[in-house]
Protein backbone atom coordinates (compact mmCIF):
# COMPACT_ATOMS: atom_id res chain seq x y z
CA UNK A 1 0.00 0.00 0.00
CA UNK A 2 1.54 3.34 -1.16
CA UNK A 3 2.19 5.87 1.79
CA UNK A 4 -0.22 9.07 1.90
CA UNK A 5 1.05 11.84 -0.44
CA UNK A 6 2.54 14.82 1.30
CA UNK A 7 0.09 17.63 1.76
CA UNK A 8 1.79 21.14 0.41
CA UNK A 9 0.55 24.80 1.15
CA UNK A 10 -1.02 24.54 -2.40
CA UNK A 11 -3.11 21.58 -1.08
CA UNK A 12 -4.82 24.86 1.45
CA UNK A 13 -4.84 27.21 -0.47
CA UNK A 14 -7.81 28.06 -2.80
CA UNK A 15 -8.66 29.68 -6.38
CA UNK A 16 -10.41 32.96 -4.50
CA UNK A 17 -9.25 35.72 -5.02
CA UNK A 18 -7.91 37.16 -1.61
CA UNK A 19 -9.65 40.16 -0.83
CA UNK A 20 -7.84 42.01 2.03
CA UNK A 21 -6.53 45.94 1.68
CA UNK A 22 -3.01 45.81 0.41
CA UNK A 23 -0.87 45.84 3.41
CA UNK A 24 -3.62 44.03 5.45
CA UNK A 25 -1.67 41.77 8.34
CA UNK A 26 -4.08 39.18 7.48
CA UNK A 27 -2.51 38.24 4.27
CA UNK A 28 0.77 37.16 6.21
CA UNK A 29 -1.52 35.27 8.85
CA UNK A 30 -3.59 33.48 6.10
CA UNK A 31 0.28 32.31 4.45
CA UNK A 32 0.95 31.70 7.82
CA UNK A 33 -1.74 29.18 8.46
CA UNK A 34 -1.64 27.63 4.85
CA UNK A 35 2.26 26.71 5.45
CA UNK A 36 1.61 25.42 8.60
CA UNK A 37 -1.42 22.96 7.52
CA UNK A 38 0.75 20.09 5.91
CA UNK A 39 3.13 20.10 9.28
CA UNK A 40 0.54 19.50 11.38
CA UNK A 41 -0.07 15.90 9.73
CA UNK A 42 -4.12 16.26 9.84
CA UNK A 43 -6.65 14.85 7.00
CA UNK A 44 -7.36 18.40 5.09
CA UNK A 45 -11.28 16.30 5.25
CA UNK A 46 -11.00 16.58 8.75
CA UNK A 47 -10.30 20.33 8.78
CA UNK A 48 -12.79 23.01 9.34
CA UNK A 49 -12.10 26.77 9.82
CA UNK A 50 -15.29 28.92 11.61
CA UNK A 51 -15.28 32.44 11.50
CA UNK A 52 -17.73 35.27 12.22
CA UNK A 53 -18.23 38.83 10.48
CA UNK A 54 -15.73 41.17 9.94
CA UNK A 55 -12.24 41.44 7.36
CA UNK A 56 -10.90 38.44 9.43
CA UNK A 57 -13.90 36.62 8.73
CA UNK A 58 -13.33 35.83 5.03
CA UNK A 59 -10.59 33.73 6.10
CA UNK A 60 -12.36 30.21 5.21
CA UNK A 61 -12.91 31.12 1.70
CA UNK A 62 -9.17 31.29 1.38
CA UNK A 63 -8.64 27.75 3.18
CA UNK A 64 -8.93 24.66 0.82
CA UNK A 65 -10.46 22.63 3.99
CA UNK A 66 -14.33 22.50 5.37
CA UNK A 67 -15.43 25.81 6.47
CA UNK A 68 -18.44 27.71 7.96
CA UNK A 69 -18.96 31.85 7.51
CA UNK A 70 -21.41 32.40 9.62
CA UNK A 71 -23.08 35.28 11.76
CA UNK A 72 -21.86 38.01 13.87
CA UNK A 73 -19.97 36.69 16.91
CA UNK A 74 -21.11 33.44 16.91
CA UNK A 75 -18.58 31.60 15.59
CA UNK A 76 -17.24 29.80 18.72
CA UNK A 77 -20.86 28.44 19.94
CA UNK A 78 -20.58 26.86 15.95
CA UNK A 79 -17.69 25.65 16.79
CA UNK A 80 -18.29 24.08 19.42
CA UNK A 81 -21.66 22.36 17.77
CA UNK A 82 -19.21 21.09 15.18
CA UNK A 83 -16.90 19.82 17.52
CA UNK A 84 -19.51 18.12 19.62
CA UNK A 85 -21.20 16.59 16.38
CA UNK A 86 -18.20 14.76 15.32
CA UNK A 87 -14.99 15.37 17.80
CA UNK A 88 -12.71 14.06 15.39
CA UNK A 89 -12.43 17.24 13.72
CA UNK A 90 -9.85 19.43 14.14
CA UNK A 91 -11.53 22.76 14.22
CA UNK A 92 -9.75 26.67 14.27
CA UNK A 93 -12.31 29.75 15.24
CA UNK A 94 -11.14 32.92 13.05
CA UNK A 95 -12.22 35.80 14.58
CA UNK A 96 -11.82 39.93 15.16
CA UNK A 97 -11.54 41.70 18.39
CA UNK A 98 -15.22 43.30 17.43
CA UNK A 99 -16.68 40.01 16.78
CA UNK A 100 -15.72 37.74 19.48
CA UNK A 101 -15.02 40.07 22.11
CA UNK A 102 -18.43 42.83 21.39
CA UNK A 103 -21.35 41.08 20.30
CA UNK A 104 -19.56 37.84 20.30
CA UNK A 105 -18.69 38.21 24.35
CA UNK A 106 -20.56 36.10 25.71
CA UNK A 107 -20.06 33.39 23.45
CA UNK A 108 -16.34 33.43 23.74
CA UNK A 109 -16.53 33.36 27.00
CA UNK A 110 -18.71 30.30 27.39
CA UNK A 111 -16.30 28.38 24.63
CA UNK A 112 -13.28 29.71 27.00
CA UNK A 113 -14.96 28.20 30.24
CA UNK A 114 -16.27 24.90 28.60
CA UNK A 115 -12.63 23.95 27.48
CA UNK A 116 -14.09 22.77 23.76
CA UNK A 117 -11.38 21.41 21.81
CA UNK A 118 -11.00 24.55 19.63
CA UNK A 119 -8.42 26.95 18.43
CA UNK A 120 -9.03 30.39 18.63
CA UNK A 121 -6.97 32.74 16.59
CA UNK A 122 -8.64 36.57 17.43
CA UNK A 123 -7.06 39.06 14.90
CA UNK A 124 -6.96 42.42 16.89
CA UNK A 125 -5.87 45.46 15.09
CA UNK A 126 -7.97 47.70 18.08
CA UNK A 127 -10.68 48.69 15.13
CA UNK A 128 -13.67 47.49 13.29
CA UNK A 129 -12.55 47.30 9.90
CA UNK A 130 -15.22 45.95 7.82
CA UNK A 131 -17.58 48.73 8.81
CA UNK A 132 -15.15 51.81 8.16
CA UNK A 133 -13.21 52.72 11.36
CA UNK A 134 -15.52 52.38 14.12
CA UNK A 135 -13.55 52.16 17.54
CA UNK A 136 -13.88 48.45 18.85
CA UNK A 137 -13.62 46.77 22.27
CA UNK A 138 -10.20 47.03 22.27
CA UNK A 139 -9.22 50.42 20.81
CA UNK A 140 -7.49 52.47 22.97
CA UNK A 141 -8.36 55.54 24.94
CA UNK A 142 -9.07 58.97 22.73
CA UNK A 143 -9.15 56.78 19.86
CA UNK A 144 -10.72 59.20 17.22
CA UNK A 145 -13.29 57.02 14.97
CA UNK A 146 -16.21 57.51 13.02
CA UNK A 147 -17.90 56.53 16.02
CA UNK A 148 -15.83 58.22 18.26
CA UNK A 149 -14.69 61.75 16.75
CA UNK A 150 -13.70 62.99 19.73
CA UNK A 151 -11.89 60.35 21.16
CA UNK A 152 -13.00 57.16 23.01
CA UNK A 153 -13.78 57.04 26.46
CA UNK A 154 -14.18 53.29 27.01
CA UNK A 155 -10.91 51.99 28.89
CA UNK A 156 -9.82 49.23 26.12
CA UNK A 157 -10.59 45.31 27.09
CA UNK A 158 -7.24 43.24 27.32
CA UNK A 159 -8.26 39.79 25.34
CA UNK A 160 -5.84 37.77 26.79
CA UNK A 161 -6.82 38.86 30.84
CA UNK A 162 -10.42 38.51 29.54
CA UNK A 163 -9.64 34.83 28.08
CA UNK A 164 -7.69 34.39 31.94
CA UNK A 165 -10.91 35.26 33.77
CA UNK A 166 -13.02 32.63 31.54
CA UNK A 167 -11.10 30.11 32.33
CA UNK A 168 -8.97 29.57 29.51
CA UNK A 169 -6.39 26.68 30.25
CA UNK A 170 -4.44 28.08 26.89
CA UNK A 171 -3.80 31.65 26.50
CA UNK A 172 -0.70 33.01 23.85
CA UNK A 173 0.07 36.28 21.87
CA UNK A 174 1.93 36.18 18.51
CA UNK A 175 2.35 38.82 16.01
CA UNK A 176 1.00 38.78 12.54
CA UNK A 177 4.13 39.14 10.68
CA UNK A 178 6.28 37.44 12.90
CA UNK A 179 5.83 34.13 10.84
CA UNK A 180 8.33 31.92 12.85
CA UNK A 181 7.06 32.98 15.59
CA UNK A 182 3.33 32.64 15.36
CA UNK A 183 3.90 29.24 14.03
CA UNK A 184 5.69 28.14 16.70
CA UNK A 185 2.92 29.55 18.89
CA UNK A 186 -0.03 27.84 16.29
CA UNK A 187 1.62 24.33 16.56
CA UNK A 188 1.54 24.54 20.59
CA UNK A 189 -2.12 25.88 20.68
CA UNK A 190 -2.87 23.09 18.11
CA UNK A 191 -0.97 19.88 20.04
CA UNK A 192 -2.81 21.92 23.34
CA UNK A 193 -6.14 19.80 24.17
CA UNK A 194 -9.29 22.01 25.03
CA UNK A 195 -9.89 25.62 24.12
CA UNK A 196 -6.72 27.53 22.94
CA UNK A 197 -6.95 31.36 23.17
CA UNK A 198 -4.12 33.25 20.47
CA UNK A 199 -4.21 36.99 20.67
CA UNK A 200 -2.28 38.12 17.40
CA UNK A 201 -1.61 41.65 16.75
CA UNK A 202 -2.73 42.74 13.64
CA UNK A 203 -2.03 45.72 11.30
CA UNK A 204 -5.18 47.53 9.43
CA UNK A 205 -3.55 50.08 7.18
CA UNK A 206 -6.36 51.91 6.11
CA UNK A 207 -8.14 52.82 9.46
CA UNK A 208 -5.69 51.74 12.24
CA UNK A 209 -2.06 51.68 10.61
CA UNK A 210 1.08 51.62 12.78
CA UNK A 211 -0.74 51.10 15.91
CA UNK A 212 1.37 48.42 17.18
CA UNK A 213 4.46 49.48 15.26
CA UNK A 214 6.44 50.47 19.16
CA UNK A 215 6.46 46.41 19.34
CA UNK A 216 6.70 45.09 15.27
CA UNK A 217 9.38 47.21 14.21
CA UNK A 218 13.05 45.77 15.11
CA UNK A 219 14.90 48.91 15.90
CA UNK A 220 12.77 48.91 19.08
CA UNK A 221 11.25 45.37 19.24
CA UNK A 222 13.94 44.80 21.70
CA UNK A 223 12.97 46.62 24.16
CA UNK A 224 9.36 46.82 23.66
CA UNK A 225 8.98 42.84 23.41
CA UNK A 226 8.70 40.53 25.90
CA UNK A 227 9.17 36.75 24.55
CA UNK A 228 8.31 34.33 27.08
CA UNK A 229 10.23 30.86 27.36
CA UNK A 230 8.92 28.49 29.87
CA UNK A 231 11.43 27.94 32.40
CA UNK A 232 13.67 30.41 31.39
CA UNK A 233 14.04 34.11 32.90
CA UNK A 234 12.20 37.27 31.88
CA UNK A 235 15.44 39.34 30.03
CA UNK A 236 14.73 41.41 27.63
CA UNK A 237 15.92 44.39 25.69
CA UNK A 238 18.58 45.12 22.71
CA UNK A 239 21.54 44.14 24.31
CA UNK A 240 19.39 41.69 26.77
CA UNK A 241 20.47 43.58 29.79
CA UNK A 242 17.25 43.96 31.52
CA UNK A 243 14.60 41.89 32.96
CA UNK A 244 11.31 41.23 34.76
CA UNK A 245 11.72 41.52 39.00
CA UNK A 246 8.64 40.75 41.29
CA UNK A 247 8.53 43.89 43.45
CA UNK A 248 7.86 41.70 46.69
CA UNK A 249 6.75 45.04 48.55
CA UNK A 250 3.69 45.68 45.62
CA UNK A 251 3.37 42.37 44.97
CA UNK A 252 4.16 43.81 41.11
CA UNK A 253 6.61 43.54 38.04
CA UNK A 254 8.71 46.15 37.56
CA UNK A 255 11.61 46.29 35.11
CA UNK A 256 15.15 46.28 35.98
CA UNK A 257 18.54 46.41 34.53
CA UNK A 258 21.31 43.76 34.93
CA UNK A 259 24.22 44.83 36.85
CA UNK A 260 22.70 47.55 38.49
CA UNK A 261 22.39 47.28 42.28
CA UNK A 262 24.02 43.91 41.83
CA UNK A 263 20.85 42.63 39.99
CA UNK A 264 21.40 39.64 38.40
CA UNK A 265 19.27 36.87 36.69
CA UNK A 266 19.32 34.71 39.25
CA UNK A 267 16.64 38.11 40.38
CA UNK A 268 14.45 38.35 37.66
CA UNK A 269 11.16 36.08 37.76
CA UNK A 270 11.64 32.80 35.60
CA UNK A 271 8.46 32.21 33.41
CA UNK A 272 6.00 29.28 34.79
CA UNK A 273 3.29 28.71 32.33
CA UNK A 274 1.03 27.22 34.76
CA UNK A 275 1.32 29.79 36.90
CA UNK A 276 -2.32 31.86 36.20
CA UNK A 277 -1.67 34.58 38.78
CA UNK A 278 1.91 35.27 36.82
CA UNK A 279 -0.25 34.96 33.41
CA UNK A 280 -2.89 37.83 34.75
CA UNK A 281 0.11 39.75 35.89
CA UNK A 282 2.09 39.42 32.18
CA UNK A 283 -1.33 40.26 30.13
CA UNK A 284 -1.69 43.69 31.91
CA UNK A 285 2.75 44.80 30.67
CA UNK A 286 2.08 47.47 28.23
CA UNK A 287 4.40 49.45 26.32
CA UNK A 288 6.21 51.93 26.28
CA UNK A 289 6.08 51.40 30.34
CA UNK A 290 6.72 47.87 30.04
CA UNK A 291 7.66 44.90 27.35
CA UNK A 292 4.68 42.97 25.83
CA UNK A 293 5.04 39.83 26.26
CA UNK A 294 4.68 37.57 23.38
CA UNK A 295 4.42 33.79 22.99
CA UNK A 296 2.74 31.34 25.49
CA UNK A 297 1.40 33.23 28.21
CA UNK A 298 -0.94 30.33 30.05
CA UNK A 299 -1.28 26.42 29.53
CA UNK A 300 -2.31 24.06 32.65
CA UNK A 301 -4.53 21.06 29.95
CA UNK A 302 -7.61 19.60 31.50
CA UNK A 303 -9.77 17.22 29.82
CA UNK A 304 -11.77 18.89 26.82
CA UNK A 305 -15.28 18.96 27.13
CA UNK A 306 -16.48 16.67 24.48
CA UNK A 307 -14.69 14.09 26.01
CA UNK A 308 -16.45 14.69 29.12
CA UNK A 309 -20.25 15.49 27.04
CA UNK A 310 -19.52 11.35 25.74
CA UNK A 311 -18.52 9.97 28.74
CA UNK A 312 -21.76 11.13 30.16
CA UNK A 313 -23.89 9.86 27.49
CA UNK A 314 -21.91 6.58 27.79
CA UNK A 315 -22.73 6.15 31.19
CA UNK A 316 -26.50 6.76 31.43
CA UNK A 317 -27.22 4.59 28.69
CA UNK A 318 -25.38 1.96 30.59
CA UNK A 319 -27.72 2.75 33.68
CA UNK A 320 -30.60 3.45 31.71
CA UNK A 321 -30.58 2.13 27.97
CA UNK A 322 -31.55 4.10 25.13
CA UNK A 323 -33.97 6.60 25.27
CA UNK A 324 -37.11 6.65 23.54
CA UNK A 325 -38.26 9.47 22.03
CA UNK A 326 -41.83 8.86 22.01
CA UNK A 327 -41.83 8.40 26.08
CA UNK A 328 -40.02 11.21 26.34
CA UNK A 329 -42.18 13.48 24.67
CA UNK A 330 -45.42 11.57 26.57
CA UNK A 331 -43.65 11.77 29.86
CA UNK A 332 -43.15 14.52 32.86
CA UNK A 333 -44.86 17.70 32.78
CA UNK A 334 -47.52 16.79 30.09
CA UNK A 335 -50.86 18.33 29.38
CA UNK A 336 -53.52 17.28 26.77
CA UNK A 337 -55.14 20.07 25.17
CA UNK A 338 -58.47 19.69 24.24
Amino acid sequence: MNAPEKLTIKDFSTDQEVRWCPGCGDYAILKTVQKLMPELDQPKENTVFVSGIGCSSRFPYYMETYGFHTIHGRAPSIATGVKLANPELDVWVITGDGDALSIGGNHTMHALRRNVDLQILLFNNQIYGLTKGQYSPTSKVGTKSPSTPDGSLDLPLNPCSFALGAGAKFVARSIDTEAKHLTDVLKRAHAHEGTSFVEIYQNCPVYNDGIFDLIKEKKTAGETRLVLEHGQPMVFGTDQDKGIRLNTQTLSLEVVKLGEDGVTEADLVVHDERNRMLAQMLTQLRAPDFPEPVGVIYCNPDMAYEHSVYQQIKTVREKKGLADFSNALKSGHTWTVS
